[in-house]
This record gives structure tokens, C-alpha cells and sequence, in this order.
């Protein structure tokens, strides 16, 4: 009941066009459970993406990584939120996710808790993107795993990508953000 108070207190704030403008103006659990403020990233590219250890799109976690040992260092980061709402293909803990991420495909991006992309329970900052930058003829719900947003220096979403969308296809979208 008070995420979907939260949901629609945001829904209201956006609408009114009132102070939840930005990306950096949301906090999330990171894997361990520590609470991160998204402002860290400002002055960044940032690539949020919602993940699952158990899709067939998981492989894209070695385009994900290969992209981030490219363009870190240039302010660059890629955000991955599991999500275990499309046929269960999260089922894991936290643990059980970075341990996953890390042996299987030595992923050092930074990882967050498990949360909902989609429905009452939808994560705020999920709700905010998808209201930013919506899908195919405009439904901001997301359809699977490995959906990203492309978030400017500014903190603006410039653009969705679908999961079929590989990671080296984004390549040149920030190279041009990182410039």
C-alpha cells in the first residue's frame, strides 16, 4: 500500500511538473542493501538496466560488462536492477544475483536489490523512466529483462532500448553522450 501511495504521489509530482524533474533525484538499494542516491552519478552517462540471471538474455551481462571496462573511465556507468517479474527468471537472493553476475560473466558494474519494473509495486525510479522515455507506441510498461535507458550528463533519459537491443549497439549513443 505505500509503494503504490508513493507511486501515485510520484505520478502526481511529475504531472504537476514539481521537483522530481531528474534521474539524480532517486535513491536506490544497492546489492548489499545500502541505500544510494542517484545524484553520485551526476556529470555521467549512465545506462540503467533491469536483469535476470535465468533469460535468454542473459548473456547480454558480457556486452554490459564489456561497455563498462570501455567507457568507465570516461564517466560512464551502467546501473543493473534485477527483476524477477518476467516468468520468474530472478528467483535468487541479492547474494545469490551478485555472485551469479560475477562468476559467470566477472561483472563490476554496480548491481542493486531486486525490485518491480512493472505494476502497483513498480520502483519509483522505474516509474519516473518509463514516463520519460516510453515504449513502442507509447506504453510505459516494460515488456522484458534487459530493457535500458540511456541517461545523459544532465540526468535527462534520452532514449529506451529493448531487450533484443545488444550492448555493443549502444555503443556509439555514448560515445556522442560522452563527448
Amino acid at each position: 500500500m505505500y509503494k503504490l501511495l508513493t507511486i501515485i504521489l510520484l505520478t502526481l509530482t511529475l504531472n504537476a511538473g514539481d521537483t522530481m524533474k531528474h534521474f539524480y533525484d532517486f535513491n536506490a538499494k544497492n546489492i548489499r542493501g545500502e541505500e544510494v542516491s542517484m545524484s553520485v552519478y551526476k556529470n555521467k552517462v549512465v545506462l540503467v538496466v533491469n536483469v535476470a540471471s535465468k533469460c535468454g538474455y542473459t548473456p547480454q551481462y558480457e556486452g554490459l560488462e564489456k561497455l563498462y571496462k570501455s567507457y568507465h573511465k570516461q564517466g560512464f556507468e551502467i546501473l543493473g536492477f534485477p527483476c524477477n517479474q518476467f516468468r520468474g527468471q530472478e528467483p535468487g537472493t541479492e547474494k545469490e544475483i551478485q555472485n551469479f553476475c560475477k562468476v559467470n560473466f566477472g561483472v563490476t558494474f554496480p548491481l542493486f536489490s531486486k525490485i518491480d519494473v512493472n505494476g502497483d509495486n513498480a520502483d519509483p525510479l522505474y516509474v519516473y523512466l518509463k514516463k520519460q522515455a516510453p515504449g513502442i507506441l507509447g506504453t510505459e510498461s516494460i515488456k522484458w529483462n534487459f530493457t535500458k535507458f540511456l541517461i545523459d550528463k544532465n540526468g535527462k533519459v534520452i532514449t529506451r532500448y529493448g531487450s533484443s537491443t545488444k550492448p555493443a549497439e549502444i555503443a556509439k549513443d555514448i560515445e556522442k553522450l560522452l563527448k
